[in-house]
């Protein structure tokens, strides 16, 4: 399968308009003393929202094929980075929050370890620098 994607420097600064064969999006970087706001996420910030997206998607499948009455997800990312170039993240701690009333942790549980051991390619991508931690919490509502 091949994927193609680009990126179009569109200024000022470090602003880019990428794209991936679908809808486009800012990336965007102020360069040091630039008075401006950012207009988009950074790259790496991109690969980390890739992460919390690719896993959300995986759990959400994994949990309706489980019937579970979940009525909403969110995966938050605390990540590190190395101080010296190219500062790839080094560790990566996700917490996932479910909701809703009468849901299984044993089954949150095993949706999250099946993401991160066997469908989420981005976390597959990043373990290989990166140690990657979980947590989990259900919300009754």
């Amino acid at each position: 399968m091949t994927t193609k994607a680009q990126v179009t420097w569109v200024g000022p600064g470090l602003r880019l308009v990428g794209e991936a064969e679908g809808p486009a999006i800012i990336l965007d970087h102020a360069l040091e003393g630039e008075d401006r706001p950012e207009t988009g996420p950074t790259p790496m910030k991109v690969v980390l929202i890739g992460l919390c997206g690719c896993t959300a998607m995986d759990v959400v499948s994994i949990l309706q094929k489980k019937r579970q009455p979940f009525t909403g997800l969110e995966v938050h990312a605390t990540a590190e980075r190395a101080g010296d170039h190219p500062k790839v993240y080094t560790q990566i701690h996700l917490e996932y929050v479910v909701k809703g009333k009468g849901v299984d942790p044993q089954a949150v549980e095993r949706a999250i370890e099946l993401s991160q051991s066997k469908y989420c390619s981005v976390s597959a991508m990043l373990a290989k620098t990166a140690t990657i931690t979980t947590s989990y919490r259900i919300e009754e509502g």
